[in-house]
């Protein structure tokens, strides 16, 4: 995997997880997401 790549879905990551994370606890469950869940749906969101 190239440097460029690796560096577009570190901050895919990054704006998933910051996403979710300013999102409630109620709009999370609405979205069947547990917060403990963000990191594991954040890595699949960047393709991790």
């Amino acid at each position: 995997m190239n440097i460029a790549r690796s560096f577009n879905n570190w901050r895919k990551y990054r704006q998933t997880v910051s996403e979710l994370g300013r999102m409630t606890t109620r709009e999370l469950h609405d979205l069947g997401i547990d917060r403990s869940d963000i990191h594991r749906v954040a890595r699949q969101a960047a393709g991790r």
